[in-house]
C-alpha cells in the first residue's frame, strides 16, 4: 500500500505526517501551507514546521499516467524496451568481438615469441657446441708449411711481418702486368659479344626472390655488414667484412661460418677473395689491409701503405697485386706475396682523400673515387692520372668497371648512377634514383650483362638498354654489398641490418 499526499491525492516524494491530524502530506506542500496559515489544513488546528514527522521509505514508485495504461501506450513501452534491450545485446556482441581480437593477436604474439626463442635457444646451443669444439684445438694446430705462391708470414713471436716501405715497380713486374694484360685481351676477344649460354636470361632473372637470410654472422652488439665479396672459383663461398671488426668467411652450401678472422681494430670496409688461393683480403679505417689464411684462420701479413683509413681495395687480374685507396689522398700498388709496397702515388694538385679504387679487368689501368666527386683514371704502368670524369655532385662511394673493357659504372652521394664509356671517355648514361637514395655498392656480372646497385635498396638493370629488372627492399638498413653468383644463377647482397641474403628462382 503506498502513501497518498492529503493535499495532492498523489504519491509524495518526501512524505512527512503531522502530530495534530496524523495525517500524511507532501512536505514542500504541507510547508508551504504552513507558511501562510500555520494551521493543519485537515481540522484548522495550530501546526509549524518543527512538528511534522519525516517518513522514511524507499523510493516511492508512481503510479502510471492514465494515458500510458492504454493498450498503444502499452505497447510502445514495451517496443521502447525492446529496443534498449537489443541496443544493449549488440552493445556486448561487439565488445565481445573486440576482445576476441586482442585476444587472437595477444596468442599469434606469445607463438610468435616462442618460435623466436626457440630459435634463438638453439643458435645458442649449436654456439656452445662449436665453442666446446674449438676450445680442445686452440693452441694445438701444428704449423702448416705455406708454399712459395702464397704470402708468408716472417715475424717473430708469431705475429704477422708488417712491411711500409716502397720497393719501386721493376721492368720484372711491368712485365708481368704487360703479359697478363695481353693474354686477358685475347680471351675476351674469343669471347666477343657472345652471352655464355648458362647465364641466366632477363626474364627469369625478374622472378628472382628472396630464399635464404643469414643475421648470425657478426655481433649483434656493432650491427653492420660493411663488405661483401665472392670467391670466384668457388662462388658458394662468401666473404663478409662487418663494424664489429671481424672478417667471416660463411659457406652458401652447407648454411655456416668456415672462418672468423679477428685482428682489426676498428671495422672492416673492405673484403676481397683471392681466385685461387685459400686466402682473403680486407681493409680498415685502422690504415691497415690484412691478408688471412682461411685454412689457418689466421692473420699472415700486415701491410701499412696508408696513414689515413684505407676506403678501397682491389686485387688484380694476376692475384699478386693489390691495390689500395686512403683518406690520405694516396693510392698504392703492394705485392702480397711479400707484403711491400711497390708504389705509392698521389695527384697533389687534387688534394683530396680517395673513397674507392677498382682494377679494369686487363689490369693495365685502374679507376679511384675522390670525396670531390672526381672519377679519376689511373695508368699503372706509368703511375699517371690519365683521364677525369666530373659530373657527380656528391663524394663518389663506388666505382664499377664492366667484363666487356668498356663501361665503367660510378654512384655518389647525389642520387645517381653514371655510365661511362671509356673508349669514348664519356657520360653515355645517367640513372636518376629517387630522393636521398644513397648509393653504397656496385658491381657486374662476369659476363658484363646485369649490372648490381646495392644502397637504399637493391636494383637490378640489364646493360645496353639499362633497364631495371629486378627491385629487392628485404633489408631494413642499407645495403652495403651486392654480388652475382656464377652466371647470375643467385644474387647476394649484405647490408647494415647484420643480415646476408641470398636470392633466386
Amino acid at each position: 500500500m503506498s502513501l497518498v499526499c492529503a493535499i495532492s491525492n498523489e504519491v509524495p516524494e518526501h512524505p512527512c505526517v503531522s502530530p495534530v491530524s496524523n495525517q500524511v502530506f507532501e512536505r514542500r506542500l504541507i510547508e508551504k501551507y504552513i507558511a501562510e496559515n500555520g494551521t493543519d489544513p485537515m481540522n484548522g488546528q495550530p501546526l509549524s514546521e518543527e512538528q511534522l514527522v519525516d517518513i522514511k521509505v524507499s523510493h516511492p514508485i508512481r503510479p502510471k499516467a492514465p494515458s500510458a495504461t492504454s493498450i498503444p501506450a502499452i505497447l510502445k513501452s514495451l517496443q521502447d524496451e525492446w529496443d534498449a534491450v537489443m541496443l544493449h545485446s549488440f552493445t556486448l556482441r561487439q565488445q565481445l568481438q573486440t576482445t576476441r581480437q586482442e585476444l587472437s593477436h595477444a596468442l599469434y604474439q606469445h607463438d610468435a615469441a616462442c618460435r623466436v626463442i626457440a630459435r634463438l635457444t638453439k643458435e645458442v646451443t649449436a654456439a656452445r657446441e662449436a665453442l666446446a669444439t674449438l676450445k680442445p684445438q686452440a693452441g694445438l694446430v701444428a704449423p702448416q708449411a705455406v708454399p712459395a705462391s702464397q704470402p708468408t708470414a716472417a715475424g717473430a713471436g708469431g705475429e704477422p711481418m708488417e712491411i711500409s716501405e716502397q720497393v719501386g715497380m721493376t721492368p720484372e713486374i711491368i712485365q708481368k702486368l704487360q703479359d697478363k694484360a695481353t693474354i686477358l685481351t685475347t680471351e675476351r676477344k674469343k669471347r666477343g659479344k657472345t652471352v655464355p649460354e648458362e647465364l641466366v636470361r632477363a626474364e627469369d632473372l625478374s622472378k628472382y626472390r628472396q630464399v635464404a637470410s643469414h643475421a648470425g654472422l657478426h655481433s649483434a652488439s656493432v650491427p653492420g655488414i660493411l663488405a661483401l665479396d665472392l670467391c670466384p672459383s668457388d662462388t658458394n663461398k662468401v666473404l663478409t667484412g662487418g663494424a664489429d671488426k671481424n672478417v667471416v668467411v660463411f659457406d652458401k652450401n652447407e648454411e655456416q661460418i668456415v672462418a672468423t678472422l679477428k685482428g682489426h681494430t676498428k671495422k672492416v670496409t673492405s673484403v676481397i677473395f683471392h681466385p685461387s688461393q685459400s686466402v682473403v683480403f680486407s681493409a680498415s679505417p685502422d690504415t691497415t689491409i690484412r691478408v688471412w689464411s682461411v685454412t689457418a684462420g689466421n692473420c699472415v701479413q700486415v701491410v701499412r701503405a696508408h696513414e689515413a683509413g684505407v676506403t678501397g681495395l682491389s686485387l688484380h687480374a694476376t692475384g699478386d697485386y693489390l691495390l689500395s685507396s686512403s683518406e690520405d689522398q694516396y693510392w698504392a700498388f703492394s705485392d702480397i706475396q711479400t707484403g711491400r709496397v711497390l708504389t705509392k702515388v698521389t695527384d697533389e694538385s687534387a688534394g683530396c682523400a680517395l673513397t674507392c679504387a677498382q682494377f679494369h679487368p686487363d689490369g693495365l689501368i685502374f679507376g679511384t673515387g675522390t670525396a670531390d666527386s672526381q672519377i679519376k683514371i689511373w695508368d699503372l704502368k706509368e703511375r699517371t692520372n690519365v683521364a677525369n670524369f666530373p659530373g657527380h655532385s656528391g663524394p663518389v662511394t663506388s666505382i664499377a668497371f664492366s667484363e666487356n673493357g668498356y663501361y665503367l659504372a660510378t654512384g655518389a652521394q647525389d642520387s645517381s648512377l653514371k655510365l661511362w664509356d671509356l673508349r669514348k671517355l664519356k657520360n653515355f648514361k645517367t640513372i636518376t634514383l629517387d630522393n636521398n637514395y644513397e648509393v653504397k655498392s656496385l658491381v657486374f656480372d662476369q659476363s658484363g650483362t646485369y649490372l648490381a646497385v646495392g644502397g637504399s635498396d637493391i636494383r637490378v638493370y640489364i646493360c645496353k638498354q639499362w633497364s631495371e629488372v629486378l627491385n629487392f627492399t628485404d633489408h631494413s638498413g642499407l645495403v652495403t654489398g651486392v654480388a652475382f653468383g656464377e652466371n647470375a644463377q643467385f644474387l647476394t647482397s649484405a647490408g647494415m641490418d647484420r643480415s646476408l641474403k641470398f636470392y633466386s628462382l
